[in-house]
């Protein structure tokens, strides 16, 4: 089943000491989630489970952030990134994400394990404010050319940060 929903300006905060953990198979599907993950996300575990994990993505949030993640993922390293998601409901939730491979004894990846907590005081500010700018990159190029432009812009602020990606988002 697929749902449409309507974006809200329903924020939900969360909690000091609340984790939001999933786990997905190496496609992005979703076969776990907690029950902050149900709570947040207001579906409920079987609306969940065997769905792909964009089921929550904000429309807000830049295609280039995903592509740099996915990129990241495929060469078997973690990846750190501030994520707006979406709740069933329309509502949203910002999350200070860390994403890793899961690996079988034998070594291979197969699947992805996503820890989200709430994120630092400020960092949403400078976040939101840069992907606002990614979103505007995006549709300036059009679908074809969008996330080569959000990763352009986010290449060359780094470059002129002198900073590496992980060290900003590290930092904010």
């Amino acid at each position: 089943m697929k749902y449409h929903v309507q974006p809200t300006n329903q924020e939900q905060v969360m909690r000091e000491n609340d984790f939001i953990v999933s786990k997905t198979d190496t496609k992005g599907v979703l076969t776990y989630a907690n029950r902050i993950f149900i709570e947040f996300s207001k579906y409920s575990e079987d609306e969940l489970i065997g769905k792909q994990h964009n089921i929550i993505r904000h429309p807000d949030m830049p295609r280039g952030v995903f592509k740099l993640l996915w990129d990241t993922l495929s060469q078997q390293q973690e990846i750190f990134a501030y994520v707006k998601n979406m709740s069933k409901d329309g509502g949203f939730y910002w999350v200070f994400a860390n994403v890793t491979p899961s690996y079988n004894p034998e070594g291979k990846v197969i699947g992805y394990y996503s820890v989200r907590r709430k994120p630092k005081p400020g960092s949403i500010d400078v976040i939101s404010g840069l992907y606002k700018e990614m979103l505007m990159a995006e549709q300036k190029a059009g679908s074809k050319n969008a996330i080569e432009a959000s990763l352009e812009l986010v290449t060359n602020i780094l470059t002129d940060k002198g900073i590496s990606y992980e060290e900003f988002i590290l930092s904010i």
